[in-house]
């Protein structure tokens, strides 16, 4: 009989901890947003497993619901078991070949992620770029299509960075016309702005839980087009990543629902509500609310004197780039308002860091009540934190 050996069990980390209490904030910044009081009531819920019928009734649920969202009747829609970022790398996980041609539309932080994730896909990455604030034109993405003549061509929609929402009227018949996919970043977009992944021509896009949603961050919806999944299927070789292989995952997605993964059952259903809500609300009343809130936002800070980076043209309603006025420390203010007052918003990143605040008003949180809320901060806090400043320096 084997004799097994037991060690003494060590006691250097064996330390005594209170239960969990969680400060209260307002998150105005660039996500996660605050979750809806439902949402997180459905994820309270006792979790069942990934295959009891319930759970396969709730994932058809969730993917009909992403489809409302998105204004997509694609086929394969689901919500990859991971952050947006998941989502994001699953679109160049497979789509992208090696030695693919990826053209990458840079115009802040999150376009140079999508080019870094193509080149460790051993892509062939070409970028054209914008100053961090601006949008393409068409002429200007024309003009880089016919020069790189890419297989895909990747763009951020909503970029989290500047604030900008890239115009979209025309770049899908561009890319067919030069025979190319297009991918779309709506990670800030999904239910706070106008999205038509269908009548755009967008053959592959990703989003994610936290921001427009309102539900806590932990899923990546992400969506496939017919013409994108040809792509898939000719492929040479296997998809190089298991996990986001949504040949995979299609079989438990799809009709056959055959095991992939354990999946985090009650993060779906906290999505399934949050997709429920912005159902319930309808599309277009969500977008306007959102735009109503934003515009508030806008005129207000613009009374107090304080400017926004990007024109009103291209602005998004669901994060607004506030320039940091001479004088003031950025960075201080912002731990100010969380430590004083329980309210977060965001400082910038990549170019626009130190120069710039991120506030955001995404889904639970665009409310006026929260607008006047930090209006009312800004008008009555900052002028007297300039004064610290000088005073300090």
């Amino acid at each position: 009989m084997t004799t097994q050996t037991f060690f003494p069990v060590a006691q250097n980390h064996h330390k005594a901890f209170g239960s969990l209490s969680v400060p209260k904030r307002l998150l105005l910044g660039p996500g996660p947003s605050n979750a809806n009081p439902e949402v997180l009531q459905a994820l309270a819920f006792p979790p069942v497993g990934h295959l009891d019928p319930f759970y396969v009734h709730l994932m058809g649920e969730v993917q009909e619901l992403l489809r409302y969202a998105w204004q997509t009747d694609n086929r394969l829609t689901l919500p990859m078991s991971g952050t947006g970022s998941a989502a994001m790398e699953a679109t160049i996980a497979n789509s992208v070949e090696v030695g693919d041609k990826v053209l990458v539309a840079i115009k802040g932080y999150f376009g140079h992620r999508l080019a870094d994730m193509a080149d460790r896909y051993k892509a062939e990455v070409k970028t054209i770029g914008k100053s961090w604030g601006e949008a393409f034109t068409l002429e200007e993405i024309e003009l880089a299509l016919i020069k790189h003549r890419p297989s895909i061509f990747a763009l951020v929609h909503a970029e989290t960075s500047t604030g900008v929402c890239q115009p979209m009227d025309g770049i899908g018949d561009l890319c067919r016309k030069y025979d190319c996919l297009l991918l779309l970043d709506t990670v800030t977009s999904l239910g706070g702005v106008p999205l038509f992944l269908d009548s755009w021509g967008v053959d592959l896009a990703y989003s994610c839980s936290q921001k427009g949603l309102s539900c806590p961050p932990g899923l990546g919806p992400f969506t496939i087009s017919p013409r994108a999944e040809e792509k898939l299927h000719a492929r040479k070789g296997k998809v190089p990543n298991w996990y986001l292989d949504v040949s995979l995952l299609n079989k438990y997605w799809g009709s056959d629902r055959v095991y992939h993964h354990t999946a985090p059952v009650n993060m779906n259903f906290g999505i399934r509500e949050a997709l429920r809500l912005l159902s319930e609300e309808g599309l277009e009343n969500a977008w306007n609310r959102h735009k109503m809130n934003a515009e508030r936002l806008w005129s207000g800070l613009d009374s107090l004197g304080i400017q926004m980076l990007v024109d009103e043209d291209l602005r998004l309603p669901t994060l607004t780039t506030v320039c940091i006025p001479e004088g003031i420390d950025g960075k201080a203010f912002t731990m100010h308002l969380l430590n004083n007052h329980g309210i977060e918003i965001g400082g910038g990143l990549g170019d626009l860091a130190g120069k710039v605040w991120r506030i955001g008003l995404m889904g639970y949180n665009s409310t006026q009540e929260n607008v006047d809320t930090l209006l009312n901060l800004f008008d009555t806090e900052l002028p007297t934190f300039r004064s610290k400043t000088s005073s300090a320096a």
